[in-house]
């Protein structure tokens, strides 16, 4: 298996010869009370498993379907309410920026900024987030190439920041489908980077569900299993207490309440994997 670079994430170490990692937290702040209630749960989920954790929740949901779609609690509240949960829980956070403009202020609060994978070839949007010094994660677009992520990973390097991971997250195929290509996590890897798998936005049926995306939420398990086969340094996932009433990506979260065993089952992989 390609060695990668260690990314530190405060006192998570995301690469080769580190356990498998784990971003999780809800798809969106839906409140302040439910983030931290989520997020002290995930903890202890991620703590009984042996798994080092980082919270991921977005503040804004910049490309929702529909314009009626809920979006999230803006930058301000939204990054005081990550903040609280970075400091009460004590977990490293990360959430995602749209706007270069946005880079330093989620910087000041946050551990890792992502940048959307519609958005992973928006130059300035990258450069913003690597002046910034915090991690960057980057989500490979839908519509592109594994190996040409070597072009992302250029803007945020020379721009003076080598703490650079790479999520894969599926791929384009047909109308209102995605697929996942599982060479890419080791094709990914090659670049020298960390790899995550979004294994629950990769189960997205985008825009499918009249003026939402839908998912297959009942393919999380399967799916992250080869991932977490093929390599992946971490596993990313969306995670809510009562999936059917989340405000974003509603089909294709892990419920709370299935978190654990899952968790179990891709401990196990990782390290059966590791070994050969």
């Amino acid at each position: 298996m390609t060695r990668v670079s260690e990314v530190e994430i405060g006192p998570v170490a995301i690469g080769t010869g580190h356990p498998l990692a784990l971003i999780a937290g809800p798809c969106v702040i839906e409140s302040e009370d439910h983030a931290l209630t989520l997020a002290r749960a995930i903890k202890q989920v991620a703590m009984a498993c042996g798994l080092p954790w980082i919270f991921k929740a977005s503040y804004d949901k910049a490309n929702r379907t529909s314009l009626s779609s809920f979006r999230g609690p803006g930058l301000e509240t939204g990054l005081r309410i990550l903040e609280r949960v970075r400091a009460d829980v004590g977990a490293p956070v990360l959430t995602d920026i749209h706007e270069p403009a946005h880079a330093a202020a989620a910087a000041g609060v946050v551990d890792v900024l992502q940048i959307p994978a519609f958005l992973c070839r928006q130059t300035d949007l990258l450069v913003a987030a690597a002046r910034t010094g915090c991690a960057v994660n980057i989500k490979k677009g839908q519509f592109m190439a594994p190996l040409d992520m070597r072009h992302a990973i250029r803007k945020v390097v020379e721009s003076g920041n080598p703490r650079v991971l790479l999520t894969e997250r599926g791929t384009c195929f047909g109308y209102n489908n995605l697929v996942v290509d599982i060479r890419a996590i080791p094709m990914m890897r090659s670049l020298g980077c960390p790899v995550i798998f979004d294994v629950t936005h990769s189960l997205q049926l985008p825009g499918a569900g009249d003026g939402v995306t839908a998912g297959l939420a009942e393919y999380i398990e399967p799916l992250a299993s080869a991932g977490v086969a093929a390599g992946a340094d971490g596993i990313f996932m969306e995670v809510h207490d009562d999936p059917p009433r989340a405000k974003s990506d509603a089909q294709n979260a892990v419920r709370l309440s299935d978190l654990q065993p899952l968790l179990e089952r891709l401990s196990r992989i990782a390290t059966a994997a590791r070994s050969v």
